[in-house]
């Protein structure tokens, strides 16, 4: 156990205020930190306002739309892209807020305990109240900004009143989805992508990362590409160029020197996957930012 836990990737610590543990806000776009693979310790309702885009949540892709809602569990390993003009609300949250309701209604956080059993991430666009819980997300997050009198207590009906719903409406057996992966498999490639993390100078072979978990290269590659949508090298490949363009961003270093800390071998293979990946080169990001 001890093993497992050192190379996890440590869960994002969301930073809510104990008495008050909620947090909203519109967010414009992807940047690149969600296109991360993460996990975080809050719960968190998504609200798409407008645009398109698509979440991977535990090996399994939901593509969403203006109006969708998904609900993401502090267990779900996740990322999400943007494919156009993408607002959503964004509402995080502590379960533990809700522990004096569960005294009469123990079933309230339901839809995140049960998520993959009993609910779907993606709420079902077409259920005849999808159109309530948005209005309840809408006021809660009025509220929110607004501050006024006594707005803790209406947001805290507000969400009381949206997790009821769908807790009550929402219900229904998962069919088909990514839950053969399980627990164990989920966990084997928290602990490969948080190896790469730490160190992305590193040259990673295929063979290495798939020792890591004491699977064969073939079976870990299939198990990674079902959990986070790209096979493992393409994945190394993002990380140490989003790893290059903050180091570009932020510092006057070299860019020969950026493209050797971020594990890429020679200058012309950066230049040419950061061409791929950005569409212009990192002189002209450097140049940019000066």
């Amino acid at each position: 156990m001890t093993l497992i836990q050192s190379y996890s990737i440590p869960r994002e610590k969301t930073n809510l205020d104990r008495r008050f543990p909620i947090f909203i806000e519109d967010t414009v776009g992807v940047d690149s930190g969600y296109q991360r693979m993460h996990w975080h310790d809050a719960l968190e309702i998504n609200m798409i306002k407008s645009g398109t885009g698509y979440y991977i949540i535990n090996g399994e892709r939901f593509e969403f739309r203006q109006g969708d809602i998904l609900l993401i569990n502090s267990n779900d390993l996740h990322c999400a892209y943007e494919t156009r003009d993408l607002v959503l609300q964004v509402v995080s949250f502590d379960g533990a807020w809700l522990t004096g309701t569960l005294r009469y209604d123990p079933e309230i956080l339901a839809p995140f305990k049960e998520m993959g059993v009993s609910f779907s991430n993606l709420l079902d666009r077409a259920h005849p109240r999808i159109g309530k819980l948005r209005s309840l997300l809408l006021e809660m997050q009025a509220e929110h900004i607004g501050a006024q009198r006594s707005h803790t207590s209406l947001v805290y009906a507000c969400l009381h009143q949206f997790l009821a719903y769908v807790n009550r409406d929402f219900r229904a057996p998962r069919q088909g989805g990514n839950a053969a992966l399980g627990a164990g498999k989920l966990e084997k490639i928290r602990r490969v992508i948080h190896a790469m993390e730490s160190d992305l100078a590193h040259p990673w072979t295929l063979q290495e990362m798939a020792d890591r978990v004491y699977l064969s290269p073939s079976r870990f590659c299939d198990v990674f590409r079902r959990t986070v949508g790209v096979p493992p090298q393409v994945y190394l490949i993002q990380l140490r160029l989003e790893q290059a363009v903050h180091l570009l961003e932020s510092t006057d270093r070299k860019i020969l020197d950026i493209a050797m800390e971020c594990g890429f071998r020679t200058l012309s293979n950066f230049n040419r996957l950061f061409i791929r990946q950005y569409g212009s080169s990192p002189r002209t990001v450097r140049r940019k930012m000066s």
